[in-house]
C-alpha cells in the first residue's frame, strides 16, 4: 500500500524490512540506553530494577510501540496528519492542533539532544587526538559544557543530524541505520569483553546478576523502570516511521524485535561500564557525570584505555546519531506535509531552528535544564498520550485492530485491544503525572 499524501506526492517508503527495524532499532537504541540505563542498574539493586523494567517493556510497551506503529501507516501521514484523521470527527482543527504536541514535543528534544551528542563528539575527538592522561575530567567538562567551546560541536551534530535526514528515507534514514546498528552492536562486544576481564570486574558482574532485594520493595525503583520502558523505545516520536510502512510488514513482530534489541543494546552498556566502575572503585550510580567524567577517568587509567575510550565514545555517537534521526524526522515531515516543503528545504529550516535555539542554550545550562525538563516532563508523555488515546479510545477497536493486524503472522485479539485500553492507556496518563510530580521519570 501506496497511499499518497494530501500533496498527492507518492509518499517515501522503506526500502526492506531489515531497514525499517534498523531504524526502529535505532531510534529507540539511544543516549539513555548508554548513560542513562546502567546508571539506573547502579542506583536502584542491579538485577532488582530488571525485574520492574522487562515486566513493563515486554508486558506493555512493546504493545504501545505497535500501536503507534500502527497509526502511522493507517493514515501514512505524520502525527499531525495521523491524528487529523483520528480526531477530525470532532472538530477539523483539533486532530491538528492534537497532533501538534507530539511534533513540537519532539523537536524541543531535537534542540537540547543535539547540543549532548555534540559533547559525545567532542570526546571522541579528544581521544583520538590527543593523549588524556592525568586530566582533570571534571574540569574538562565544566570548561566545555555551557561554554561557546561547545558551539562547533553543537553544529556539527546538528548539521549531520539534518544533512543525513535531507536524503530521504531510504537513501539517509535507512542506509545509515543499517550501517549504524551493527557496528554498534560489535563495538559494545568488544568494549565487552574488555570491561569482564578488568581485575576486580567480576564484582560488578555479581552485583548485575544478583538483585538487591530490598529495592525490588521500594516503589521508587518500580516507578523509575516504568518511566525507562516507556521512553527508551521512544513513544511519541514512532509514529512517523510506521507512516513509511507498507501494508506487508508484520508490525507487532517488528516491535517485539525491536523492544528486544533496545533492552539488549541497554544490557550490553550496563555489562560495560558497571564491570568497569567496580574494578576501578568508583561509584557506580554516579548520575549524568557517569558519561562525561567517571568513563573518561577510567578509560584514562585502563592499559589501552585511548582506544578503548575511543570505541566508547563512538559507540554512543551511534546511538546518538540514530535517534536524532528519528527526532528530526518528525518536524521534518510535518512541514512536508503541512506546508508542502520540499524534504531538503524542510530540514534546512528544522535544524536552523534548532540551533538557534540550540545555540542560546549553550551559553546558559539553567535555561538548558527547564528547556530538558519542559519537554521531557510534560510535552513528551502528553503527545504520547494523545497518541494512545486517538487509536485506543477514539478510533475503536475495530479499527485498531485492522490497522495493527495488517501483515500480522500473529493477529490481536480484541481481549488485547481491551487490555490496551484499560491498561495502557491510564498508564501512559500515570507517567506523565509521576514525571511531573517527581521531576521526571524519564
Amino acid at each position: 500500500m501506496n497511499k499518497n499524501s494530501s500533496n498527492q506526492t507518492p509518499r517515501e517508503t522503506w526500502g526492506s524490512k531489515i531497514g525499517f527495524i534498523a531504524a526502529c532499532m535505532g531510534a529507540a537504541i539511544g543516549l539513555g540506553n548508554i548513560w542513562l540505563f546502567p546508571w539506573r542498574l547502579g542506583r536502584y539493586g542491579g538485577a532488582a530494577f530488571l525485574i520492574p523494567y522487562l515486566l513493563f517493556v515486554f508486558g506493555l510497551v512493546r504493545f504501545g510501540l505497535a500501536a503507534e506503529l500502527a497509526l502511522g501507516r493507517r493514515a501514512q501521514r505524520g502525527p499531525m496528519g495521523a491524528l487529523s484523521q483520528v480526531f477530525g470527527r470532532f472538530h477539523p482543527g483539533l486532530g491538528k492542533l492534537l497532533g501538534l504536541v507530539p511534533v513540537l514535543a519532539v523537536s524541543g528534544i531535537l534542540v537540547f539532544y543535539s547540543i549532548v551528542l555534540g559533547w559525545i563528539i567532542r570526546y571522541f575527538w579528544l581521544f583520538i587526538s590527543r593523549d588524556l592522561s592525568g586530566s582533570d575530567f571534571s574540569a574538562l567538562f565544566g570548561n566545555f559544557a555551557g561554554q561557546a567551546a561547545s558551539m562547533p560541536w553543537h553544529v556539527l551534530a546538528i548539521g549531520v543530524t539534518a544533512f543525513i535526514a535531507a536524503q530521504g528515507v531510504q537513501a539517509g534514514l535507512e542506509r545509515i541505520n543499517k550501517a549504524a546498528m551493527p557496528l554498534l552492536f560489535g563495538i559494545l562486544a568488544i568494549l565487552l569483553v574488555r570491561s569482564l576481564t578488568l581485575p576486580g570486574a567480576l564484582d560488578g558482574l555479581a552485583f548485575l546478576t544478583k538483585p538487591d532485594w530490598k529495592y525490588l520493595w521500594d516503589i521508587q525503583t518500580w516507578i523509575m523502570a516504568l518511566g525507562q520502558s516507556f521512553f527508551t523505545v521512544s513513544l511519541g516520536g514512532m509514529l512517523i516511521y510506521g507512516s513509511y510502512l507498507d501494508d506487508g510488514m508484520d508490525i507487532p513482530s517488528a516491535a517485539l524485535t525491536t523492544a528486544v534489541m533496545n533492552s539488549l543494546a541497554s544490557f550490553l552498556a550496563a555489562f560495560v561500564i558497571i564491570p568497569a566502575t567496580f574494578a576501578f572503585g568508583v561509584d557506580a550510580a554516579a548520575g549524568p557525570e557517569l558519561m562525561f567524567v567517571t568513563m573518561p577517568w577510567i578509560f584514562d587509567v585502563m592499559p589501552g584505555g585511548r582506544v578503548y575510550g575511543a570505541l566508547f565514545f563512538f559507540s554512543v555517537i551511534l546511538a546518538g546519531l540514530s535517534s536524532a534521526l528519528n527526532l528530526v524526522e518528525v518536524p521534518v515531515e510535518a512541514l512536508m506535509d503541512q506546508l508542502k516543503l520540499p524534504r531538503k528545504k524542510a530540514a534546512v529550516l528544522v535544524a536552523c531552528i534548532a540551533l538557534g535555539i540550540g545555540l542560546y542554550l549553550d551559553l546558559n545550562m539553567g535555561v538548558f535544564v527547564k528547556w530538558v525538563d519542559l519537554f521531557t516532563i510534560y510535552m513528551l508523555p502528553a503527545g504520547a498520550l494523545i497518541i494512545a488515546v486517538g487509536l485506543f479510545w477514539i478510533l475503536g477497536a475495530d479499527a485498531a485492530l485492522k490497522a495493527i493486524n495488517t501483515g500480522c503472522k500473529k493477529p490481536w485479539t480484541r481481549g488485547l485491544i481491551k487490555y490496551l485500553s484499560w491498561v495502557f492507556v491510564p498508564v501512559c496518563l500515570l507517567v506523565w503525572i509521576l514525571g511531573m510530580a517527581l521531576g521526571g521519570i524519564g
